[in-house]
Parts: C-alpha cells; structure tokens; sequence
C-alpha cells in the first residue's frame, strides 16, 4: 500500500497537469508547498517519527518535494506560452511595421570630431575649462590691454560678481599652463560667447578649436606646418593656404589664414579660416606669475596659437548658407547630415 506522501505527491501533480490558468496553478502551488501546504507539514512531523522511520519518509518527502515543484514549473512555462500564443494570434503579420529612425551626430559634432581626430594625429591632448571665467584668464592673463573692446559689457556677458561668460577658449590654455610645466601640446574645444546680433553668420553662442604647443625652439615654420597639414586634410590636398600678418594681443608675430579650394563652394575664392600667431611673452611672464615660478621662461621656451570657428568651418565644408540652421532643431536640415 502506498504511502501517504506519495498519494500527495500524486494527487498535485494530477492537480497541477490539470491547471488552466495561472491562479488555479498558484492556489495549487500554496496548497500543497506553501508554508502551511500538505507536503510542507510533513517537515514538521518527521520530528515525531522513529528512527527506523525518518530515512524512509524523509527520501519520500524529498522526491514528493522535488517533483512537484518541477511539475510547477513546467506548468508556469506551459501557461506563459499559451498566453502568448493567444495574444499573438490578434496581430496581423501582413500589416506594415513601424520603421524605427536612426539617429545621427549634430553637424557641429561632426566637424569637432573631425577636426579632434586630425589634431589628435599631429599629438594634441584635448584640454577642458569652465564656461564661466575670471576676468584674469579671459584677458589679463592674455595680454589683452584694460581698454580693449571685447572688455566692453556691450560686447561680453558679465555675471554680477564679475565673473563672465569666456569669449574664447583660450582660457584653457592658460588653465593648462597654470597646472603643467613646458613642453605642452594642446587643443581646446568648446563655446565661446560674445553679445553679437544673431544674424546669418553671428551668434551668441559658437564653437572654437583653440590649439597651443610650448617647447624649445618652436618656430613659424611649426606653426605654419601643423595648420597647413590640418587644413589639407580638411579640405584636400589641393587647397591653397596663405598667411596674412594680423593684430593679436597674445600672440607676436601674428596671422590670418585665408584657403582656396576648387572642392569647396565658391571656387578659386580666398575665404578668411582662422587667426593664428606665436605666442607673446607677456603671456608667459603672465603664467609665471601666477604659477610663482619661472617655469615659461620667455627666454628658454617659445610656442604657436590657433583658433579655429567650427560653426564656421562646418558653414564652409557642408555649404551651409545660414548659422541659425545650427540651432534651429529642423529635421528637415539635420537629416541631410545622417
């Protein structure tokens, strides 16, 4: 004669084979294997059983156990696909899906990553700074006179304790030379702000590439060398670069870069690409004494600046005819860019 686990047993599984749904299988599931379930109590009884006895129903309880809650289980993993059968068998497979759309970088963010990834080639370390800026960084550490006009409040954002909005990124090489000695190579990426009208080809807000290297006997000849390779690679080995002496307060002797190339719109036309210079010595005894010691010593150690617009490049390089495309949020113009 059968045991009384074994008819338990026996009695579940027959119980669970039969369950339609998932309650019925969880009230049998608690029934049986519950806290207080049939099967469950036998675990409290073998404490009254003989010794000749608890080998036996404890093998018995163990298998009762065991094959029940696999039966569960099975049961569980039966219902959850038949569930999904049926509601599966609504949807219609002739019906068109819905196309799910890809994005894609910005433009801006495209033409930064492009003009990163060659300066990275030449060795450049990518260097980082605050929005917001002392006055000290933006012009005085630069050798930017108290008179000039981008000090003016009607060209540059002041904040009420003084602080302001850098109107270029050449506060980061400054940052960069007040923490790390000489030789240094570095670009600046980032926004710039300056109060201009918001026309075609003025914002409030741009992007620069500002780039700086420091070492013994850096020349023009380096300088003209890296931005000549850049803009090649930018726009093609055929494009024509010239040099135009210029005026820029941190920089002495400094220039304007105008290029030419028959792959970009507009031809054989010079169009104006970025300011550039070796760096003054006024900037390196400013670094001096803010660091407290003699570390850019004029003397020993020369260096080249740059700054490139990447609203302007991308303008130039995709034709876009209009800066306010840029933060106009217009699919219509974003997607031409995927």
């Amino acid at each position: 004669m059968s045991h009384e686990l074994e008819q338990l047993r026996d009695a579940a599984l027959s119980e669970i084979g039969g369950a339609g749904d998932e309650q019925t299988l969880e009230a049998a599931r608690v029934r049986y294997l519950g806290r207080a379930g049939s099967i469950s109590a036998w675990a409290d009884r073998m404490k009254s059983l003989s010794k000749e006895e608890k080998p036996v129903v404890g093998k018995l309880l163990n298998e009762a156990r065991t094959s029940v809650t696999a039966a569960i289980a099975e049961a569980a993993d039966r219902l959850r696909a038949a569930k999904e059968a049926r509601e599966l068998a609504d949807i219609d497979i002739s019906l068109p899906g819905t196309a799910a759309e890809l994005g894609s970088l910005h433009p801006l963010t495209q033409m930064l990553d492009r003009a990163i990834s060659i300066f990275r080639r030449m060795g450049f370390a990518l260097a980082e700074g605050p929005d917001v800026e002392t006055e000290w960084h933006c012009f005085d550490a630069l050798n930017t006179a108290p008179d000039h006009p981008a000090r003016n409040e009607q060209d540059t954002f002041y904040l009420p304790d003084g602080r302001l909005l850098r109107t270029h990124t050449s506060t980061v090489q400054i940052r960069t030379m007040e923490k790390a000695p000489p030789p240094i190579r570095v670009i600046a990426p980032g926004a710039a702000y300056r109060r201009d009208e918001v026309d075609a080809t003025h914002s409030a807000q741009f992007h620069q590439i500002e780039g700086l290297y420091v070492d013994e006997k850096v020349s023009i000849g380096d300088l003209k060398g890296t931005l000549e390779f850049f803009l090649h690679e930018l726009f093609g080995a055929e494009t024509q670069v010239r040099f135009r002496p210029h005026y820029f307060p941190f920089t002495e002797p400094s220039f304007e870069i105008d290029v030419k190339s028959k792959a970009l719109k507009g031809g054989e036309k010079w169009l104006e690409m970025c300011g550039c210079g070796m760096v003054h010595p006024a900037v390196f005894e400013q670094v001096n004494s803010a660091r407290g010691d003699t570390a850019y010593d004029p003397k020993k150690w020369s260096g080249f600046a740059f700054g490139l617009g990447m609203d302007r490049l991308a303008m130039i390089l995709f034709g876009i005819p209009d800066l306010r495309y840029f933060a106009a949020n217009d699919l219509r113009f974003l997607r031409q860019f995927a």
